[in-house]
C-alpha cells in the first residue's frame, strides 16, 4: 500500500470539476419512467433472472483480470500521471490480478440502457464490478441482475462496514451490495449573504428567502429531505407523506418562493450569490468551502438523508472472486483512508478516520475532523437511508413531481 499523499492542489480542482457529472445522475423523461422503470414497474417475464441463473463460470483463478466500470474522477490518481491510480497499483502488486478501469458511468440510467439487453437476455456484460447509484441499484437487486456477494471471503467489509450503511430497505444486510462512498443530501448556505444561521429544512420557506433558494430536481434525490423537514420516517415513508410534500413544494413554488430546480448547477448558483440557500450534497460543499468559507453545510435538526454509490457484481461476471477480493481491499481502513482523502465524500469505513488522524500529515488529520467525510456522533442521529419508490409507486409519482418541478 503506498503511503498517504497529500491533498493536492490539483486534486481540488479535479474534484471540482467531476462534479459538473452528476454521481446521483437526474433522471430523464418523466422521473426514470423510461425503459428502467417499466421493466421493474410491469414485471416483464423475460427480465427477471432467478438466483439459479445468476453465477456464471468463475474464471479467477486462471485469468487473473478483472473489469471494474465506475464513474468518472472517483478514485485516486497520481499527482503527476493520472492514468496512474495508487490503490489499483498497490492491489495489482500485491494480488497480480489486474484490473481493467473503466470510466464509463457518467449517468444511472444511461448505464441502466447500456448494460440491460445482456442482463434481460441472460447474458454476460463484459464487466466484473459496476458501482451505481442507490436507488438504481434498488432495480438490479429487484431485478435479480447481480450476485449476492461471499461474505466469508470479505472479513474487512464484515468487520469495517459503517453501521449506518448495513442494511437498506432495498438490500436487506448488504447482501448484494457494498458502498463505494457514500454522501448526505442536506442544505448549503452562504451564512454571511443570509446573516443568520439555518437549522431547519422549514428555515428554508423563511419569507427572506423568498426567490433565493432551490431545490434539486430529481425525484430520487429530493424528496427524502423535503418529507424528513415534515416529519416522516422516511425509511417507511407513505404515499400521504408523498402527496403532502408535493402540496407544500407545488405552492411554493406557485409563489415564487422557489427560484428554480437544478441538477449539479446550483454549486454555480451558490457561489454567485444568485441564490442564499439550496438543497446540497455533502461532497459538493467541501469542495465549495475551499473557496468560499462562507458557505455552510446542514443536516437539519428534523435530519437529512444518508446514501451511497454501491459496488455490485452484475450476473455471469467472469472473474466474481477477483470482485469480492477488490471490494474487500478498498475496506481495509488504510486503503479506505486513501480513497477519502483523494474524493471526499462520506467515508463508509469509520476506521480509516483513525489512519488519517495518525498520518502525521497536517492536512490529512484536517479531513479525519470533517463531519461531512466521518459524520460526529450528534450528526449520525440524524441521518437515515430513505426506502426507495416502489416500481408500482413510481410512475404516478414521478408524473405528478415532474409537473411540479417543470421537466
Amino acid at each position: 500500500m503506498p503511503p498517504l499523499g497529500t491533498r493536492r492542489e490539483a486534486v481540488r480542482v479535479t474534484a471540482t470539476l467531476s462534479k459538473t457529472m452528476s454521481r446521483r445522475a437526474l433522471l430523464r423523461g418523466i422521473g426514470g419512467t423510461g425503459a428502467a422503470a417499466f421493466l421493474a414497474g410491469c414485471g416483464v417475464p423475460p427480465a427477471y433472472v432467478e438466483p439459479a441463473d445468476r453465477a456464471g463460470r468463475d474464471l479467477s483463478d486462471r485469468d487473473r483480470v478483472l473489469t471494474f466500470a465506475n464513474w468518472p474522477l472517483y478514485i485516486d490518481t497520481d499527482d503527476t500521471n493520472t492514468s496512474k491510480r495508487p490503490t489499483l497499483d498497490a492491489f495489482t502488486k500485491r494480488t497480480g490480478i489486474s484490473v481493467q478501469y473503466k470510466e464509463e458511468i457518467n449517468d444511472n440510467d444511461e448505464f441502466f440502457g447500456k448494460i440491460s439487453p445482456a442482463l434481460m437476455n441472460h447474458q454476460e456484460t463484459g464487466r466484473d464490478l459496476v458501482v451505481i447509484s442507490d436507488w438504481m441499484a434498488a432495480r438490479f437487486v429487484r431485478l435479480g441482475w447481480v450476485q449476492e456477494m461471499d461474505r466469508a471471503k470479505q472479513p474487512n467489509v464484515a468487520k469495517y462496514l459503517d453501521p449506518l450503511l448495513r442494511s437498506p430497505a432495498f438490500d436487506q444486510g448488504r447482501t448484494h451490495s457494498v458502498p463505494w462512498q457514500s454522501g448526505i443530501t442536506g442544505i448549503a448556505y452562504n451564512r454571511k449573504k443570509l446573516g443568520r444561521e439555518i437549522r431547519s429544512t422549514k428555515d428554508l420557506w423563511a419569507a427572506d428567502l423568498r426567490g433565493k433558494v432551490t431545490l434539486l430536481s430529481g425525484l430520487d434525490e429530493s424528496f427524502a429531505l423535503l418529507m424528513q423537514g415534515n416529519g416522516a420516517d422516511v425509511t417507511r415513508w407513505t404515499a400521504d407523506d408523498f402527496h403532502r410534500l408535493c402540496d407544500q413544494i407545488d405552492k411554493l413554488v406557485r409563489t415564487k418562493h422557489i427560484r428554480r430546480f437544478t441538477g449539479n448547477d446550483y454549486i454555480k448558483d451558490l457561489s454567485t450569490g444568485d441564490v442564499l440557500a439550496c438543497q446540497a450534497y455533502s461532497g459538493d460543499v467541501i469542495q465549495l468551502q475551499a473557496d468560499n468559507p462562507d458557505i455552510e453545510f446542514v443536516v437539519p435538526e428534523e435530519g437529512a438523508e444518508l446514501w451511497a454509490e454501491s459496488l455490485m457484481i452484475p450476473n455471469l461476471a467472469q472473474h466474481k472472486t477477483s470482485a469480492e477480493a477488490l471490494v474487500d481491499y478498498y475496506y481495509e481502513p488504510e486503503v479506505a483512508a486513501e480513497l477519502a482523502s483523494w474524493v471526499n465524500y462520506v467515508c463508509p469505513v469509520p476506521a480509516a478516520r483513525d489512519v488519517l488522524a495518525d498520518s502525521g500529515d497536517e492536512e490529512l488529520a484536517a479531513l479525519a475532523e470533517d463531519p461531512l467525510i466521518f459524520p460526529d456522533d450528534d450528526m449520525r442521529k440524524r441521518l437515515a437511508i430513505a426506502r426507495d419508490i416502489k416500481p408500482e409507486e413510481r410512475t404516478e409519482f414521478a408524473k405528478r413531481w415532474n409537473a411540479i418541478v417543470g421537466l
